[in-house]
């Protein structure tokens, strides 16, 4: 059974998506064949905020009024890593990996590391505001 899963996830990798601009949310026209997408809608879509999937989400929305202090970096990266665990859970990733850092802009930088389940590795830098 989840050696089928695998598979699943395997084929699923192998199509190509419209890639989404983590600055913007807009399409950019490009092709992606990654989990960039996967990614980004599991940070930036507020947890319980998408009717076909309540556990889909994060609750990085929550930290907008909060201030740019180390602490908000820390719930940042659990807030990360809590909404991308499904990517593992479900085959879809063999791993991710969330570091932070402040440019002190008001704003966060999420440093995201996926690695699919051919091995690759991608990277990814999503903004979070901040204060």
């Amino acid at each position: 059974m989840r050696q089928l899963a695998r598979v699943h996830a395997f084929a699923i990798l192998q199509r190509m998506d419209a890639f989404l601009d983590p600055y913007t949310g807009d399409y950019t026209g490009e092709r992606i064949n990654t989990l960039a997408n996967a990614v980004y809608m599991r940070l930036m879509t507020p947890l319980g905020g998408w009717w076909a999937d309540p556990s889909l989400g994060s609750r990085l929305h929550e930290l907008m009024r909060e201030k740019d202090v180390p602490r908000v970096r820390k719930l940042a990266i659990q807030y990360a890593e809590q909404a991308l665990a499904p990517l593992v859970r479900d085959g879809r990733a063999r791993s991710v990996s969330v570091t932070a850092d402040a440019p002190h802009d008001g704003r966060c930088l999420l440093h995201i590391e996926v690695v699919d389940l051919t091995g690759r590795r991608s990277l990814y830098t999503q903004p979070v505001k901040v204060g």
